[in-house]
């Protein structure tokens, strides 16, 4: 796929909005278009995998694993973003990525990625500013999901526990 390509097709992303357009064409020249077909395991948690994605169709299941299963965290979709851990020098998947519907995705090299952002502190920064609302976005699925499961149980009308 070309550069104009993928300029165009990331411009469609909200990962970008409001990005300058030469941060845009920057990011174009490190992507790679690449799909998934269903029920495959993009990463594990645990894995040192470097690539960091964004979704332009189909889904991903972000799971925790334990207890011999997995425990579904969120469910991303068109126009999300996948892999952030890539943007940190570890690299360590957070959670488990399982495709639900084929994904049609633009796969980045973290470690390229992080390359580029210190050698061009204002997409970096750019950068950096939309993974810290990709990572809050997470943590907030996470949160909601620990408060379902943990959550007392509720309460019915007074004199009628669980009604």
């Amino acid at each position: 796929m070309s550069t104009e390509n993928l300029v165009d097709m990331l411009r469609t992303h909200p990962f970008v909005e409001g990005c300058r357009p030469e941060h845009i064409e920057k990011l174009a020249s490190m992507a790679a278009r690449v799909q998934f077909e269903k029920n495959a395991i993009i990463f594990r948690e645990g894995d040192e995998s470097s690539f960091f994605y964004l979704l332009f169709s189909g889904s991903v299941v972000l799971e925790i694993t334990g207890a011999g299963r997995a425990h579904r965290i969120q469910t991303l979709g068109k126009g999300e973003e996948l892999g952030w851990s890539s943007m940190t020098p570890s690299m360590a998947k957070k959670f488990q990525a399982r495709v639900l519907e084929p994904v049609t995705a633009l796969a980045f090299d973290g470690a390229r990625l992080r390359r580029a952002c210190d050698e061009d502190c204002a997409f970096g920064y750019a950068i950096t500013q939309r993974l810290l609302e990709t990572i809050s976005s997470r943590l907030q699925a996470a949160r909601m999901q620990l408060l379902d499961l943990y959550a007392p149980a509720k309460m019915g009308a007074p004199g009628k526990p669980g009604a």
